[in-house]
């Protein structure tokens, strides 16, 4: 029981994480509440995917995982997947936006100042080529070595790195995975631009992961110099970080190609019934 506490608690504490993942637990729950008792209730699996997805983040971020994160190259690239890519991903999978704002305050209308101000950077950020630079763009750049040595002996640096990962990768997904028609939804892509964005982000990871993993030895040196947490090796160390930067995503690009393709067929299938109906 001790031991279990001991990984449940986390390693550095932080108000604002606990806070933050407490009032989109409250938030998205309330929405649900709400959304049931007007019969349009997201549907089992879809909680289920928000739920694993937020639980999944929480974990890497507020745990002792985060120790781990800190002291562990590959670790920290475990960490970075969960918050980039499988908990974002599952969480955009759950298509919370309906049960976010039907659980928010009344006071956030459309209205409210700061929704009207925030709605302009909204726009810019679901440009297709914003979002896909964006989604790649800030995989590179905190692993750019010398970025990556700042970061990790700076608290405020390492928060801001995991912070921006997060959000970001939970924006992205939520543009490739939103189920709305691209045709009823303004300034949403069509399939055909969510695949490109998948496979135009995907092969400057696949490459970089592939550079880390048969690059040159001790790259990211910041883990010997604050001593790793296992008696592993620098080269082991960095040979598994890249294959978490390499092989996952990859897998992760290849899932969502599927679930952009299947929302495609069935548009089109929507689309030609429709046609049909028309004319008869």
């Amino acid at each position: 029981m001790n031991t279990l506490l001991e990984w449940l608690l986390p390693y550095t504490f932080s108000p604002g994480t606990v806070a933050f993942f407490v009032l989109a637990a409250g938030w998205y729950a309330r929405g649900v509440r709400r959304l049931r008792a007007e019969g349009r209730a997201p549907s089992g699996w879809r909680q289920l995917s928000f739920w694993l997805g937020l639980l999944l983040c929480y974990a890497v971020l507020h745990t002792r995982f985060d120790y781990f994160g800190q002291y562990m190259f590959f670790m920290h690239r475990i960490q970075h997947l969960v918050l980039h890519h499988v908990g974002a991903f599952l969480i955009a999978l759950a298509n919370p936006l309906p049960a976010f704002r039907s659980g928010a305050p009344q006071r956030f209308t459309p209205d409210h100042p700061l929704v009207r101000a925030l709605r302009p950077l909204a726009l810019i950020l679901q440009q297709p080529a914003v979002a896909a630079l964006l989604f790649v763009g800030l995989v590179f750049f905190w692993l750019i070595p010398e970025i990556h040595f700042e970061a990790m002996l700076s608290h405020n640096r390492y928060m801001l790195m995991n912070w921006s990962m997060f959000l970001d990768g939970v924006l992205f997904w939520l543009l490739i995975l939103d189920p709305r028609p691209p045709k009823q939804t303004e300034h949403m892509p069509g399939h055909g631009v969510r695949f490109a964005m998948l496979w135009a982000t995907a092969f400057p990871q696949i490459i970089l992961g592939a550079w880390i993993t048969l690059g040159p030895a001790e790259l990211y040196d910041v883990y010997s110099v604050c001593g790793r947490a296992w008696p592993m090796s620098p080269h082991t160390d960095q040979v598994l970080g890249g294959v978490f930067t390499w092989i996952p995503p990859g897998m992760m690009t290849v899932l969502a190609s599927l679930l952009v393709l299947r929302m495609a067929l069935r548009d089109s299938e929507a689309g030609s019934s429709a046609t049909a109906q028309r004319r008869t």
